[in-house]
């Protein structure tokens, strides 16, 4: 098999040490193979690089190994190597294997004749950015719960605040609640901290607010709140720290499109909100040149259905595990999209949810908002919406017909057809 790099090197990564196996020319003709182990400490991988740089090695291969391949990346990104982070499943599948190669030994096989696919990684200000947006997804899912808690505490104590009280964390309700904490438990009195149109249901608060707060509701509430008040200013400076990275200069232009502005484009996509935008660039950068098509990118993120082909039939398949970070944001993006008024998206959610039901259909507008983020990455423009009814002009006459003859059917009427002159 022809030799596609010169020299290269595959790397066995643990959460310890680091195999390395740089495999290379030797002079008279043949292919050498030498295996070193490092230490995965920094000063210990940079003598990797040193090591790697004085072989000659020009690309790296290694696998995907949980969290521990991202100092080894690091450390060689800087060191200027042309790295592949390739995913497991691949390698395995990969014929020619002998039981007595090592892990690093046949990623440098594999390596130097061209058969290894590396992985997207993206740049390190995305990979900045997509640490800071991940986190704060967590925050948030802590806070909700947090919240649920709050809702299950007061409903233990029959305070049925949230029967009353859209909010019940609003600006009354947190007055309220810590009028409960600080020993409050007169029901007029608590009612009437209400502010703004929520004075209008003060005889329903007063009815609310009649309960059974025992001492021991109030501890677990009080920390609550605490916790929950200590979350939103958590979230809150990740928010700021996230503006401050989209907003950066980028110097050295590796960005086709200002972060800035392809959030600004993104938002203009129905559903799509601002920090909906920040999760979509965080995932997938913005430049779009490792994704020849919005196929190779749906299919990367897990928003297409898997190949499945039995007897030439082509049978309905689950849709890849892909990226569950991006998958998540285009789902609930898809959720607000089919609320919105007068849309393609709107329209096509609701045309699908009839035929294969919403959770599906909100898969598949979840899957048109990240092709039609694709296209406005790639061209630098805004979203152009097809409007809500381009399904109607667009649909063959003879579907139409079909499908209004069976909606009648299904109303109970017998439908005879006859031709218009």
């Amino acid at each position: 098999m022809d030799v596609i790099v010169e020299c290269c090197a595959g790397l066995d990564v643990g959460k310890k040490q680091v195999q390395a196996c740089v495999r290379g020319p030797d002079g008279a003709g043949r292919r050498r193979s030498e295996v070193r182990t490092f230490d995965t400490f920094t000063g210990d991988l940079e003598v990797l690089a040193r090591w790697m740089a004085s072989e000659g090695v020009t690309q790296v291969a290694m696998e995907a190994t949980g969290p521990y391949w991202w100092p080894v990346w690091h450390v060689l990104e800087e060191a200027g190597f042309e790295l592949l982070l390739v995913n497991s499943r691949h390698v395995k599948i990969l014929p020619g294997r002998k039981t007595d190669v090592g892990d690093a030994a046949w990623l440098a096989e594999l390596l130097e004749h061209g058969l290894l696919r590396g992985s997207f990684v993206p740049p390190e200000r995305v990979r900045r950015l997509r640490d800071l947006t991940r986190y704060r997804k967590k925050l948030t899912q802590t806070h909700t719960a947090e919240c649920q808690r709050i809702h299950k505490n007061l409903e233990n104590a029959g305070i049925k605040l949230d029967s009353v009280a859209s909010d019940v964390l609003g600006v009354s309700g947190r007055a309220m609640l810590r009028a409960l904490l600080a020993g409050e438990r007169d029901p007029e009195v608590l009612a009437d901290l209400a502010k703004g149109t929520l004075r209008r249901k003060i005889p329903e608060l007063q009815r609310a607010l009649h309960g059974r707060f025992a001492d021991h509701h109030g501890i677990l509430i009080g920390i609550i709140l605490d916790h929950i008040e200590h979350l939103e200013a958590s979230i809150a400076a990740l928010d700021a720290q996230i503006d401050a990275v989209i907003d950066e200069p980028d110097p050295q232009e590796e960005s086709p499109i200002p972060f800035g502005r392809a959030r600004d484009r993104l938002d203009t996509i129905p559903g799509v909100a601002k920090r909906a935008a920040e999760v979509i660039i965080a995932e997938i950068g913005t430049d779009m040149s490792r994704f020849p098509t919005p196929g190779h990118l749906a299919s990367w993120a897990g928003m297409c259905p898997g190949n499945n082909i039995t007897g030439g039939k082509n049978r309905s398949g689950r849709t890849t595990k892909g990226n569950m970070w991006l998958r998540d944001v285009l789902v609930q993006c898809a959720w607000s999209a089919a609320r919105t008024r007068d849309t393609y998206l709107a329209a096509q959610f609701w045309r699908l949810s009839r035929r294969i039901g919403k959770k599906k259909a909100a898969m598949a507008v979840g899957h048109s908002i990240l092709v039609a983020a694709w296209h406005i990455l790639t061209n630098d423009v805004d979203y152009d919406d097809l409007g809500a009814d381009w399904f109607a002009r667009n649909v063959n006459d003879d579907h139409r017909r079909d499908r209004a003859i069976r909606n009648l059917h299904e109303l109970g009427y017998r439908v005879t057809l006859e031709k218009v002159a």
